[in-house]
């Protein structure tokens, strides 16, 4: 028979978050789950009781009864959880982004602006960065920034030096 577990006295703060929580509508589903969790076991219901009127299981009654009984309303929040470790470093994400920002003109390159391929060769070439040219594009968009302009080829070119830049046609 599983021990029994008994929620600690609340202080005024702590009884309002969680009734609060407990009746919003805007905070997320887990935490006004958990919240009501709480609840209930503040009212003094066991946790079969309260893992039925929640709709949840009784593990899932007893971690959240143990985690708020040791941290308060910060532990009913998400733990951070391991992932991935990034596959480039943030100095080279902004090398990236600089260089990107940056007018090829500017560097004595031979071309008017960026597009990935020429990104990623520079990168390579002058930084000693090896970065795939797909994910180059999935930075500078998660940067909200477009790797090339729309070009329209209808009237005048953008750029005055367009004619001595093409050469004789």
């Amino acid at each position: 028979m599983p021990k029994l577990l008994r929620l600690r006295v609340l202080s005024e703060e702590e009884e309002e978050g969680i009734t609060h929580l407990a009746r919003s509508r805007t905070a997320p589903v887990r935490l006004v789950e958990r919240a009501r969790i709480i609840e209930r076991a503040r009212q003094g219901l066991r946790v079969p009781a309260i893992a039925a009127a929640v709709g949840v299981s009784e593990p899932v009654v007893r971690t959240w009864l143990h985690r708020f009984n040791a941290h308060g309303l910060a532990g009913l929040t998400d733990a951070p959880r391991a992932g991935r470790p990034a596959t480039y470093p943030a100095e080279q994400v902004g090398e990236l982004i600089a260089a990107s920002l940056t007018n090829p003109d500017d560097l004595g390159l031979p071309f008017g602006s960026w597009t990935l391929d020429r990104l990623a060769t520079y990168l390579h070439e002058r930084k000693g960065i090896t970065m795939q040219r797909s994910r180059i594009g999935e930075i500078l968009q998660a940067e909200g920034l477009r790797w090339r302009q729309q070009e329209t080829w209808f009237g005048e070119r953008p750029d005055p030096a367009f004619a001595a830049k093409r050469g004789p046609s």
